[in-house]
């Protein structure tokens, strides 16, 4: 992620950066905004909500007080199951992951002097696509307990070129960065200098 962006996003609200993802709708006919879809969405998952169904039912049973501490006016009309399904549906994936990820890069800190990053694959067993259930490359922040960021491996491809295209969407400058010993491919990985221990990768960059 961009220092610029970082920077930008650095310590905002997340509803505001909400308001700051392109809108895919029609504006015709629009009666939520764009920001208030995705902060209830995000909230109701921090509640435990796993299902559309259950992010749509989470709002509807919110306590109305409590909503508009996260920025829903009291009076304000909430969307439907259908609504939130086909909003979220539009969105760029990506353009919204990296911009959680570059809000999320503000909060997390350092261990003696660097952040220390774990990245891993992992299958979504509880979704589908075209191609099956997606696999994805995210990088973990230790010390926060905060994901940075994501990515989705291609369905003819491996997490090695994934783990770089992530990495070169993040500034991991003075980070120290664990993966699996699979990505020992000296080629993949220049400039960064990469360290096998224990079977871990260690991934060391001042660049």
């Amino acid at each position: 992620m961009s220092s610029s962006l970082t920077a930008g996003l650095s310590r905002r609200p997340l509803m505001e950066v909400f308001a700051q993802v392109p809108d895919p709708r029609d504006p015709r006919g629009v009666r939520h905004a764009l920001a208030t879809v995705l902060t209830l969405a995000q909230t109701a998952v921090l509640a435990g909500a796993r299902t559309l169904l259950a992010i749509a039912e989470w709002t509807q049973d919110a306590d109305r007080d409590m909503l508009s501490r996260i920025g829903i006016d009291p009076d304000q009309v909430l969307p439907s199951e259908s609504t939130m399904r086909r909003t979220l549906a539009l969105l760029d994936a990506d353009d919204l992951d990296a911009r959680l990820a570059g809000w999320m890069a503000t909060r997390v800190g350092h261990l003696a002097g660097r952040r220390v990053i774990a990245v891993d694959g992992k299958t979504m067993r509880g979704a589908r696509t075209t191609d099956g259930a997606p696999h994805l490359v995210a990088a973990f922040d230790q010390s926060a307990g905060a994901v940075l960021g994501q990515l989705a491996v291609a369905s003819k491809s491996n997490e090695i070129p994934a783990l770089r295209d992530l990495l070169d969407s993040m500034d991991i400058t003075d980070a120290v960065i664990t993966a699996d010993a699979m990505h020992c491919v000296r080629h993949e990985v220049a400039p960064h200098e990469w360290l096998r221990v224990k079977g871990v990768v260690v991934l060391t960059s001042t660049a």
